[in-house]
């Protein structure tokens, strides 16, 4: 008997709003002393009254539209009952029958072996807003459990998914696209390791052929993408285990995730709808979103998704180059001024049809680009310790940078002493090619006299080569970039050096 795990994911999103869902406290109380940022409201306070954050409605709006779905025009909030420590209300204002967001979907691209991708698309059963429960902070020593309100209030929105994904994989795929395109948004930084971004799982499994949804299980304390695949994995080993000894799971159940065991561990049985008795939220008016989804249809932003086949055709780089780029939204941004600047550089040299010239010269400069951004930009900005946010190197001067290497102005090895000195300094990099005197030599006769100082110089290496050591051609043409301070043509070092050693032998 062979079976399929059925997964859903339930993804708790913080907004990015400067106040709370209901009340004007600061939205940055995780920075802050606990209980600091609280007041009646968020405290619920007998007495106190909410009044709803726009710039939350207008965030799950936006959100909504970036997922394909339906914006609700009658949407309202309702009072979800349940007692918890952490709730200081004993209920909390989510929403029931009448979320913001129904439907839509997402096309997640997930990786299998051999550097491949096979796409699957998810389908979005909701997304609805809510306030977030304050934080438990439990002593290491496990005598007392104590309550941080700071959090209690943070806007959420809450997308729930269908269950149409059949691998821990693709879950986690699935979260790293959705993680990526709230920050396309600007809705949420999104960081799951901060909890602005919380994922519960339910999974179930079936025989496979069959379309029967069986009990589900909730997974609940996941706090990293490895944690999702982790705590999935688990899962769908004990279920499977159970079924196979005759013991299917036949009740909805919450478990959680225990990272350091690796192993789910039972909490209780499963609420359902019922048992939080909801009720319209009497103190919070109907929200009708039809003018302002209608309004935010423009703002939504160019997605990843998009982006990456943008930057594959209108720039020519590889799908592996297109990912990379665009799954960082800034070094994205970075990249595409580095082209743009490199296209208006190619069309301001070109005699004739500029778009013909380029068509030609595209595939080649991306490559050059994409190289020198990701391996020789990123190496030196890792070395300093400094990201794409504080990198004093602009794209304008980077771009001028690889045009010299494009143009054979300058070598490799020297290009990336330049280049460190612009991120150093961020000077202009023809500045620093004239200051140093790096600039790439041309003179073959000239080229061709230090080939021949290296070979008189070497008798040792000479010999060897003569023995056949084919790699002492190698170490020849090390010691002629030393000689020119890496100033001579790589290609054409290589080329003179063969040429000498033939006149020798």
């Amino acid at each position: 008997m062979r079976f399929e795990p059925v997964i859903g994911l339930e993804i708790h999103v913080q907004l990015k709003t400067k106040t709370k869902m209901f009340c004007r406290c600061s939205n940055r109380g995780e920075y802050e002393a606990p209980n600091t940022c609280v007041c009646p409201v968020c405290l619920g306070q007998p007495g106190s009254l909410p009044v709803i954050n726009a710039k939350a409605v207008e965030f799950g709006v936006l959100v909504g539209l970036a997922l394909g779905g339906n914006i609700t025009h009658g949407s309202k909030f309702d009072r979800k009952q349940y007692f918890y420590p952490d709730l200081p209300k004993g209920y909390q204002i989510s929403q029931y029958d009448l979320p913001v967001v129904k439907g839509g979907a997402l096309n997640v691209a997930v990786p299998i072996e051999g550097g491949q991708r096979r796409d699957i698309r998810v389908r979005i059963h909701r997304a609805h807003l809510e306030e977030d429960a304050a934080k438990l902070v439990h002593a290491d020593d496990g005598t007392a459990s104590f309550v941080d309100f700071n959090r209690g209030g943070t806007p959420l929105i809450e997308i729930v998914t269908e269950p149409d994904m059949r691998s821990p994989a693709e879950a986690k795929a699935f979260l790293q696209e959705l993680r990526l395109i709230m920050r396309y948004l600007g809705v949420s930084d999104a960081d799951m390791e901060k909890g602005h971004l919380r994922c519960d799982a339910n999974v179930s499994i079936r025989e496979e052929g069959t379309d029967t949804l069986n009990p589900k299980t909730e997974v609940k304390n996941i706090n990293s993408f490895r944690s999702v695949e982790r705590a999935l994995d688990f899962e769908i080993k004990r279920q499977t285990k159970l079924a196979l000894d005759g013991k299917p799971v036949t009740i909805l159940t919450t478990r959680g995730w225990d990272d350091v065991r690796g192993i789910t561990v039972e909490q209780r049985t499963k609420e359902g709808a019922s048992d939080y008795r909801y009720f319209p939220e009497p103190d919070l008016p109907p929200l009708m979103l039809h003018e302002l989804a209608d309004s935010l249809a423009s703002r939504v932003p160019e997605l990843p998704e998009q982006r990456r086949a943008r930057f594959k055709d209108e720039y020519g780089f590889s799908d592996a180059d297109s990912r990379t780029f665009c799954d960082d939204k800034e070094l994205g941004d970075y990249a595409e001024k580095v082209m743009s600047e490199l296209q208006a550089w190619v069309a301001s040299k070109a005699e004739g049809d500029g778009d013909k010239h380029w068509a030609e010269c595209r595939e080649p400069l991306a490559r050059l680009a994409a190289g020198w951004i990701l391996t020789k930009l990123g190496g030196v900005m890792t070395e300093r310790k400094i990201d794409i946010k504080t990198l004093k190197t602009t794209p304008e001067d980077f771009a001028e940078l690889l045009a010299m290497l494009h143009r054979q102005e300058v070598t490799g090895p020297n290009a990336l002493i330049i280049l460190e000195e612009m991120v150093e300094s961020g000077a202009d990099p023809s500045i620093i090619l004239k200051e140093k005197n790096l600039g790439q030599m041309d003179d073959t006769e000239e080229l061709r006299l230090v080939a021949g100082e290296v070979i008189v110089g070497n008798p040792k290496v000479v010999a060897d080569w003569k023995s056949g050591k084919t790699n002492a051609v190698q170490f020849l043409v090390g010691q002629m970039m030393k000689t020119t301070r890496g100033k001579a043509p790589p290609e054409t070092a290589r080329k003179l050096i063969e040429e000498e050693l033939k006149k020798v032998g």
